[in-house]
This record gives C-alpha cells, sequence and structure tokens, in this order.
C-alpha cells in the first residue's frame, strides 16, 4: 500500500472534521460518505460488549452508522473533535465528543469523550475505523439530558432504553 504523507492524513482528518461539523448544523449524515470513505470500507462501532454493529462497504455505512442510527433522536447533538494523531502506516486517531443539546446550569456541556481508529487506502480514503465510546457515560449523560428536559423522547425509546437493558442483562449474566 501507498504511504501518504503526513499533510495527506491531516487533510483527510480536516475533510472528516468539516464533514461532521456540516452534518451536526444540517442533520445530513450521508453527503460525505462517498467522497470520504472507500467503497469497500469497514467501520466498527463497539457498544460496551452488548452491540456490535460493523457496516461492510459505504452502502452499508450509509444505512446503519449515518443513516438509521442518527436518525432516532440525535438532532441538536454535535460531535466536535478534540484531537487528530497521526500515526504510522496511513493510521489517524482522533478524539471527539458525544455533545447533547443545550448546557448544564453551570455552563458546561452535556458530553461524554469519544475516540476512532481509521486506517486509510493509499487514495486517502477511510478503509477502516472503528470508533469506542464509553456506553455507561453515554447512559448517564442520557439520563442528565432526560433530567434538563432536553432528551428526545424518540431517542429514549429507541436507543437508551434498549442499550440500558442490555447493559442490564449483560451485568446480570456475569455475576
Amino acid at each position: 500500500m501507498t504511504s501518504l504523507s503526513d499533510d495527506v492524513l491531516r487533510a483527510t482528518a480536516d475533510k472528516l472534521i468539516a464533514a461532521h461539523e456540516e452534518a451536526s448544523r444540517s442533520n445530513d449524515w450521508l453527503f460525505f460518505v462517498d467522497e470520504i470513505y472507500a467503497r469497500d470500507c469497514v467501520y466498527t462501532c463497539q457498544y460496551a460488549g452488548v452491540m456490535d454493529v460493523t457496516a461492510n462497504g459505504i452502502e452499508e455505512i450509509k444505512a446503519t452508522h449515518y443513516g438509521r442510527d442518527m436518525n432516532v433522536g440525535w438532532e441538536g447533538w454535535t460531535f466536535p473533535y478534540l484531537g487528530v494523531y497521526i500515526g504510522a502506516d496511513n493510521q489517524l486517531i482522533t478524539h471527539w465528543m458525544n455533545r447533547g443539546p443545550g448546557r448544564r446550569a453551570d455552563g458546561s456541556y452535556f458530553e461524554t469523550p469519544g475516540i476512532s481508529f481509521l486506517a486509510l487506502d493509499g487514495e486517502g480514503r477511510i478503509c477502516r475505523q472503528f470508533d469506542m465510546f464509553d456506553l455507561a457515560h453515554q447512559m448517564k449523560l442520557c439520563d442528565d439530558l432526560e433530567d434538563a428536559g432536553l432528551l428526545s423522547p424518540q431517542l429514549k425509546a429507541q436507543w437508551v432504553l434498549p442499550m440500558k437493558q442490555k447493559l442490564q442483562t449483560q451485568l446480570a449474566h456475569n455475576r
């Protein structure tokens, strides 16, 4: 595989960050996938061992991660990036936040951190992505948003409550 320069790696990260900023504004999470991801990209997100979502190829990525998953009440959420780290062999690590709508009484954000491990192909497109975030903290964040009247009922019903049930089942099973 072609070894990409740091400038090309950074440019890809910058395109992804800009696309996520625009998607956070427009709630259109599909417009950038064809341009940034390789056709055969594998995108994986593991949810605390209770659910593993793996999409093979950009059509599955658009149907799951950026399609179905972003259309269950995530409106008003943003995913700002805190850092991009360039590694060897066309690897990037991005550090971002799951930031809910509104702010806390003290002015701080409702947010929890996440991290992505990205591999780029020789053309500078993402060919592998692995996302991680702390699901327990994400559930607490959603509880805090609900207490503040900011959690989407759709997100609660279609994502939060099912995830909490999966976590509870996993913990009860592993006693």
